[in-house]
């Protein structure tokens, strides 16, 4: 467990990537209690200089000792090196707060979303996971809908932008963009295919049931966070050519019967949650409406006529922020308190 302090020694793991760098913003906007800052990258990045809260810190490599004297690690490295370095950092008594997909359903690793289940903190040992981007916004919703009413079904079809796949996803669509507009030839290297002006229903490797993995971490986790493996989720996650942010058309089938304007009114209350919904006046979510802001934004509130009790709704958060960051400083919040 974390000993309580006035401000803690932090370390960011994958500091150079997009979610590292909104990693390090989000704990300086908000004021997390730091009495160092340390950064972690890859061999190719040692030496270079970071800025945090105006001062310029040293990119250093990860070592067996290098985690000795941090508190909380939040990492964002990929699977493979939370793998191998979340266990070190987690003996070396720093509690580990992991962005990669390594940890997540190890049922000895909270998976945790503050505004759904906090309460999960309370038996970590020394690893807590970050749910995947696409998921947090969806449970972020999710849950005060399920607290009154019992959700059933979700069907959710996913709309996420090119940076859940990193910097060079979105170099590259800046890159096609700008060739297509210029009439010249377009290379693919991060997507398949052309991520310009197109859209991708591939997100992550496909699995033998025909769904990806992205597809399915949506199920899994959303059960796990929620507590409930009675809810019955299906997925289809598409890329398309937007920089940041990820939206999501959800249909829900509740057990009790939910109006327009009930569902308005528990998101209304719900932490973490905007309802932005006024379509007479074309007031609805997007990624635009989305950047950079810690909330999730919901519209297009509407009921399924084909069903007796469905709610189809429109979902838009942060994917670096809410998605990533902000979640990982939110845990690491919870610890502290």
């Amino acid at each position: 467990m974390l000993n309580k302090k006035k401000a803690y020694v932090v370390a960011v793991v994958g500091a150079t990537g997009a979610v590292g760098q909104e990693m390090m913003l989000t704990l300086e906007q908000r004021k997390f209690p730091i009495e160092k800052i340390r950064l972690f990258a890859s061999e190719r990045s040692e030496g270079k200089e970071l800025e945090f809260a105006g001062q310029k810190i040293k990119v250093e490599r990860l070592t067996d000792d290098c985690f000795k004297g941090i508190d909380i690690a939040l990492f964002s490295a990929g699977a493979e090196r939370s793998r191998i370095w979340a266990p070190i950092a987690s003996k070396s008594g720093c509690v580990v707060i992991d962005n990669s997909s390594q940890w997540r359903m190890d049922p000895e690793v909270p998976l945790v979303v503050p505004e759904v289940n906090s309460n999960d903190l309370s038996w970590h040992k020394g690893i807590i996971a970050n749910p995947n981007c696409s998921t947090i916004q969806m449970v972020v919703v999710l849950k005060p809908i399920h607290d009154v009413a019992k959700i059933k079904r979700v069907v959710v079809t996913t709309f996420q932008s090119v940076s859940g796949t990193g910097m060079k996803a979105m170099d590259e669509l800046m890159q096609q963009t700008s060739d297509m507009l210029n009439f010249k030839e377009i290379k693919t290297n991060v997507y398949p295919y052309q991520i310009a002006f197109n859209v991708l229903p591939h997100i992550d490797k496909f699995l033998e049931n025909g769904y990806t993995k992205e597809e399915m971490k949506m199920v899994n986790e959303t059960k796990k966070i929620m507590g409930d493996d009675t809810i019955r989720v299906t997925a289809t996650t598409v890329r398309v050519p937007v920089f940041r942010c990820h939206s999501e058309s959800l249909n829900i089938e509740t057990d009790k019967k939910l109006s327009v304007i009930d569902v308005r009114e528990i998101l209304s209350l719900a932490k973490g949650v905007i309802v932005y919904d006024a379509p007479d006046k074309n007031i609805y979510p997007m990624p635009i409406t989305a950047v950079d802001k810690d909330d999730t934004y919901v519209g297009r509130i509407r009921e399924d006529e084909s069903i007796e009790n469905g709610i189809n709704m429109w979902i838009v958060s942060d994917n670096l922020r809410k998605g990533a960051a902000l979640n990982a400083v939110q845990i690491a919040e919870e610890l502290t308190k």
